[in-house]
């Protein structure tokens, strides 16, 4: 140990040696310090021993030493690179943790940024340094006794990383490779490395100006043609994700026995591969370097059903695993990359379709949903998850797009899973979605507030399928347009009279599509009708609209009030959450939710354009326009049949017993009665500019807060969110 220490003095001293003395570039014994081996066992040490203070004096008082740096360790990584057979691990190691620590406060400046975009420095290559970085740490993910073992067929030792074609040495079976090739502890911990200075690399989009051109160049490089590995990398990377199995056949609690190297290479292989999934819609011209994304590329081109099986089979099977915890408490391993793994759910579903139909094609798309909804429950109220919970919102969002999700609804829902929301016994899980979003909206945080429209976009896109409401998600729906149809909130906001269109457009579907197995809800409709009738005849004068306004403390009555007036009397106050997780020590902000009328390709059904300020007010000509819009023929027509016949069959059986009105409802029919059908209206999300931008800071707002050990970018100034410190 005194020999550890000892080293570890004289890595410090050359760290300080580095800041304030001009150091020569031919001096290789002082920089072979900095990557020795005795001096560094683990990643976190080289974050000890190399402080935030000492990296940003070498960089704003002594840039030359830095570039030195920088340069000497991409040469020390080239070096080992071009002689493979003599690779010195420990070594080549050391030199990715020194890159990983500095590269960050490198991109903190503009001039540094550039500065791996100029040329090598004496060398006749015209290739920037970014681009041989990129392709260097490349070659060493497929280097021979360091990331991959040899194969049946291939030599034992190589002298030349050229000869290796990597296509036959893909990580882990499953997309494009069949079998499952050998690997070691040591090949996982140094492949978890590289791919972390790989991130890092990446991570220059965090620091750039948000309408800066080239935030996403070390992504396009990497993801270009120009990388020679790409398409290996990408398999790789995607299958040691989706066949990760953290509980395997496993006796309790054996995680804590043994240390699972897997498990942070699964962790970086999927942060990687995210970020690599990343395109803007690229510049026209492709002098600008940025060719196609091979990695969208390749994931839009699978299409084989049993490729799409073991990606669908792997992330489900780790969405699932929160959910799971056997008989004894804590004794199976739980994994955190949940986020991460909704994105790249996301990202599948997105970029390739054929992938998206094969999620619906059978009900294992409820094993997907139920975990998301329980994430939707469990984070409701947790300031430092509303990004999760948007994220959750909007993949449902996306599926529901889709006409085969709302048939696959009407499974029934066996409630085995720990979503604490009042018994859905016999109920489907279209109840559950209708339960989870009701409780979102009505117990769930403030900032949850933007999500309203698309929780009822959700719903108005599955109303046309779904066969039998429960009665308890009845009266949650009606529930729902009681209180957002009180002229105070209707007349607070531009848009809040939107969502009392979609739910209107949820009870005409039904009622023109499904009228059959719904008897629940046209009894609730029949029993909440003023709610209705009150609609029809909201007054929309001049001193109505002021007088439901003063009502309300004027100017203040925002969309927080409505959340209040949601909570019923007798709504408990919420659980502690279901899985204790410690507090964060930071969140990461988001960018502003994206309105629905630009997420989906049909806008709400009273398309008038909002003209929405600061100063707005509501005027009675703009509340006549939308209330001659409400589309409530149809509720109408049902009410005035069948409320005179409901009530004639109270008086004469002196009925006070809902059964039988139920079973008169069932066998009663509006066939000839109701106005003519509407088309079936669903609206598809679609990506614009937005929505990325959205979509990127939230993956990134993740990785840096999930990056603790060592923790990469803390305590740098990140350009593309906000960190709040707890």
């Amino acid at each position: 140990v005194m020999g550890q220490t000892g080293s570890k003095t004289n890595f410090r001293q050359a760290v300080i040696d580095l800041t304030s003395k001009p150091s020569k570039p031919g001096d290789d014994l002082f920089w072979e310090q900095l990557w020795s081996t005795e001096n560094v066992q683990k990643a976190s040490d080289i974050f000890w021993l190399v402080p935030t203070a000492d990296i940003r004096q070498l960089r704003d008082e002594n840039p030359n030493n830095l570039a030195t740096l920088c340069f000497k360790s991409i040469e020390k990584l080239q070096d080992a690179r071009d002689n493979p057979s003599t690779i010195k691990q420990t070594t080549v190691i050391n030199c990715v943790r020194l890159l990983t620590r500095i590269l960050p406060y490198m991109f903190e400046d503009p001039e540094w940024r550039g500065y791996f975009w100029s040329t090598i420095p004496n060398s006749d290559s015209q290739i920037p340094l970014a681009s041989c970085l990129l392709g260097v740490l490349s070659d060493l993910l497929f280097c021979l006794g360091f990331t991959i073992s040899k194969n049946e067929q291939g030599p034992e030792k190589v002298d030349d990383l050229a000869q290796i074609d990597s296509c036959e040495y893909i990580w882990e079976a499953g997309v494009g490779c069949a079998t499952r090739p050998s690997s070691t502890a040591q090949m996982d911990q140094n492949r978890t490395e590289i791919l972390k200075l790989l991130l890092t690399c990446l991570s220059e989009v965090i620091y750039m100006p948000v309408n800066d051109e080239q935030r996403l160049r070390w992504t396009m490089h990497f993801s270009a043609a120009e990388n020679r590995h790409v398409l290996p990398l990408f398999t790789s990377l995607l299958n040691t994700v989706c066949s990760y199995d953290p509980v395997g056949m496993g006796m309790p609690y054996n995680y804590l026995l043994f240390s699972d190297t897997r498990e942070p290479l699964v962790e970086a292989a999927l942060q990687l591969l995210i970020t690599c999934l990343d395109r803007d819609s690229a510049p026209k011209s492709d002098d600008s370097g940025y060719a196609d994304n091979f990695f969208i590329h390749f994931l839009s081109r699978i299409h084989r059903d049993e490729d799409f099986e073991f990606m669908l089979k792997g992330i489900t099977r780790l969405l699932q695993n929160p959910l799971q915890n056997g008989y004894l408490p804590n004794s199976t391993k739980k994994v955190n990359f949940h986020q991460e793994l909704l994105v790249l759910l996301w990202k599948c579903c997105e970029y390739n379709q054929k992938f998206l139909l094969h999620v619906l094609k059978t009900s294992d798309v409820l094993e997907l949903l139920v975990p998301i909804l329980y994430h939707i429950c469990d984070a409701r109220n947790d300031q430092s998850r509303v990004g999760l919970v948007h994220m959750c919102v909007f993949i449902i969002l996306l599926l529901s797009g889709e006409r085969n999700f709302g048939v696959r609804l009407n499974k029934p829902h066996l409630g085995k899973a720990p979503i604490d929301i009042q018994a859905v016994n016999g109920g489907t899980h279209a109840d559950l979605l209708i339960l989870v979003f009701h409780k979102l909206i009505t117990t769930g945080n403030h900032r949850m507030q933007s999500l309203f429209d698309c929780l009822l976009t959700v719903v108005v896109n599955v109303s046309p399928y779904l066969k039998s409401l429960s009665m308890t998600s009845a009266n949650k729906l009606v529930h729902l347009v009681e209180a957002f149809s009180t002229p105070w909130f209707l007349f607070s906001s531009p848009t809040n009279h939107h969502l009392v269109f979609f739910l209107l457009e949820v009870f005409n579907n039904i009622i023109q599509y499904q009228f059959d197995g719904n008897s629940n809800l046209i009894y609730t409709i029949i029993r909440k009708r003023q709610v209705f009738y009150q609609l029809s005849n909201l007054t929309t004068d001049a001193s109505s609209i002021a007088k439901s306004l003063s009502g309300k403390k004027g100017k203040g009555a925002k969309t927080e009030d409505i959340v209040d007036q949601l909570k019923s009397p007798t709504a408990p106050t919420p659980p502690e959450h279901l899985l204790d997780a410690p507090a964060p020590s930071a969140t990461a902000g988001l960018a502003a939710t994206p309105q629905i009328s630009v997420m989906t390709d049909k806008l709400p059904t009273d398309a008038s354009p909002v003209m929405g300020g600061e100063d707005w007010v509501a005027t009675s000509e703009w509340a006549e326009a939308w209330k001659g819009k409400l589309p409530l023929q149809t509720i109408m027509r049902l009410l005035q049949v069948l409320v005179p016949q409901v009530e004639k069959i109270c008086i004469d059986k002196g009925l006070t017993d809902e059964t039988e009105i139920l079973k008169f409802l069932q066998h009663g029919t509006l066939v000839g009665l109701l106005p003519v059908p509407h088309p079936i209206l669903i609206r598809k999300y679609q990506a614009n500019a937005g929505t990325n931008h959205w979509f990127r800071t939230y993956m990134w707002g993740v990785i840096y807060l999930r990056n603790v050990d060592p923790p990469i970018w803390y305590d740098t100034s990140v350009k593309l969110f906000e960190i709040n410190k707890t």
